[in-house]
C-alpha cells in the first residue's frame, strides 16, 4: 500500500472518533429543520393565541382612551402605569414566545441529544487569521453554501410572492369593512401564507437534514493510518497484544501443569495428544478434564504424569474425542462415559482401588 493511499480519508469514522468529535461540539444538525419547526409552530401558536391577544390589547386601548383625561402622571403613578402596560404586553407575548422556545429546544434536542461541550465555546485564535478566513470564504464549500442559500431564498421568496398575490384578490371586498373585520382577515391570510411557505420548507428541510448527515460523516472520515494509530493508542500495538496473549497462554499452561499430578489418568494419542482426567465420586458428577495439549505440550503432560506415577494410557479414539469435545475444567459428555469408565476401571485395577 502506498503512503498516499494510506493517508486518504476513505474510511468511515470509528465510534471513538465520533465520541471525541461530539465532546468538541461537532454534531450533525440541520438548521433548516430548526427554522421550519420554529416558523410552523410559531404560526400555529399565533393562530390560537393572537385572537385573545388582540382582545386584551383592545381592552387596554379602550381603557386608555376612556380614562386618558383622568390620568395624572407623577413619578409614582407613571411607574405603576408603565408596569401595568408592560405586564399586558408580556401576557400577550408570553404564550407565543414560550411555545417557540420549547419547540426550538425540542427540535435541537431531537437532532443532537443531550450535549454540553465547554470546548465548543472556547475562543479559537485561528479564526482571527484574515488570510485563512479569506481562503475559507472563497473555498468550494463556501461557494456551494452561498449558491444553496440563494437558491433557497429564491424559492421561498417566489412561493411567498405567489401566496401573497393570491390573498390580494380577497382584499377588494373588504374595502368598505371596518377594522374589526379586516384584522381577522389579515391574521388568517398571514397564516395561510406561512403554511404555504412551510410546505416548501419541509422539502428543503428534509434535503438539508440528509445533506448535513452526509457532510458530518464525510468530515469525520479517517485514513487507514489514522485507524491504526487509534488502535495503537487505545488498544495497544499488535506486538504488545501478541506478547500479552503469549504470557497469558504461558500462565494458563503453568496452572494446567500444576493439576496434572492430581489427575487419575492421562489418555494419549500416543504422540500428538494428551488429556489428563480426574474423578472424585464425592465432589464430581462425572470425570473432568484438568489438562490437555498437543505435540510439545502433550509431551510435557506425559512427562509430569510419569514423574508423579500417574498412569498414561494409550487410546487414540478416546484421546481425539476428549481433546476435541471437552475444554479444560469441563466434565466429559455423556457419550464418552462408557469409554472413560473403562479406562478408569483399568487404572483403578492397577492401583488396587475399588
Amino acid at each position: 500500500m502506498s503512503k498516499d493511499s494510506a493517508q486518504e480519508k476513505t474510511e468511515p469514522a470509528t465510534p471513538r472518533r465520533k465520541q471525541e468529535a461530539r465532546k468538541e461540539g461537532k454534531v450533525a444538525r440541520s438548521q433548516e429543520t430548526s427554522s421550519l419547526a420554529i416558523l410552523l409552530f410559531g404560526a400555529i401558536a399565533m393562530y390560537f393565541f393572537l385572537p385573545g391577544a388582540f382582545a386584551k390589547l383592545g381592552n387596554l386601548a379602550r381603557h386608555l382612551y376612556i380614562n386618558a383625561p383622568k390620568i395624572e402622571f407623577t413619578a409614582e403613578t407613571f411607574s405603576s402605569f408603565f408596569i401595568s402596560i408592560l405586564g399586558t404586553f408580556a401576557s400577550v407575548a408570553a404564550p407565543i414566545i414560550f411555545t417557540v422556545g420549547v419547540i426550538a429546544f425540542a427540535i435541537t434536542y431531537i437532532q443532537v441529544g443531550p450535549l454540553l461541550s465547554a470546548k465548543a465555546m472556547e475562543p479559537k485564535l485561528d479564526k482571527l487569521n484574515v488570510i485563512k478566513g479569506l481562503g475559507q470564504l472563497f473555498s468550494a464549500k463556501s461557494l456551494f453554501q452561498l449558491f444553496r442559500d440563494m437558491l433557497k431564498l429564491a424559492i421561498i421568496g417566489l412561493v411567498g410572492y405567489l401566496a401573497i398575490t393570491a390573498e390580494f384578490k380577497k382584499v377588494i371586498p373588504l374595502a368598505d369593512s371596518d377594522i374589526l373585520a379586516i384584522l381577522p382577515f389579515i391574521g388568517k391570510a398571514a397564516f395561510r401564507v406561512v403554511i404555504k411557505i412551510c410546505l416548501v420548507m419541509i422539502v428543503i428541510a428534509v434535503l438539508d437534514f440528509f445533506y448535513q448527515r452526509y457532510d458530518y460523516e464525510k468530515s469525520l472520515r479517517m485514513s487507514k493510518q489514522e485507524i491504526k494509530d487509534e488502535m495503537k493508542r487505545f488498544e495497544g500495538s499488535p506486538e504488545l497484544k501478541g506478547r500479552i496473549r503469549r504470557v497469558q497462554r504461558e500462565m494458563a499452561q503453568a496452572r494446567m501443569m500444576q493439576d496434572v499430578p492430581e489427575s487419575d489418568v492421562v489418555v494419549t494419542n500416543p504422540t500428538h495428544l494428551a488429556v489428563a482426567l480426574k474423578y472424585d465420586a464425592d465432589s464430581m458428577s462425572a470425570p473432568t478434564v484438568v489438562a490437555k495439549g498437543q505435540r510439545l505440550v502433550a509431551e510435557k503432560i506425559k512427562e509430569i504424569a510419569r514423574e508423579h506415577n500417574v498412569p498414561v494410557v494409550e487410546n487414540k479414539p478416546l484421546a481425539r474425542a476428549l481433546f476435541k469435545a471437552v475444554d479444560i475444567g469441563m466434565t466429559i459428555p455423556g457419550n464418552l462415559y462408557k469409554a472413560v469408565a473403562e479406562v478408569l476401571a483399568y487404572v483403578y485395577r492397577l492401583k488396587g482401588k475399588a
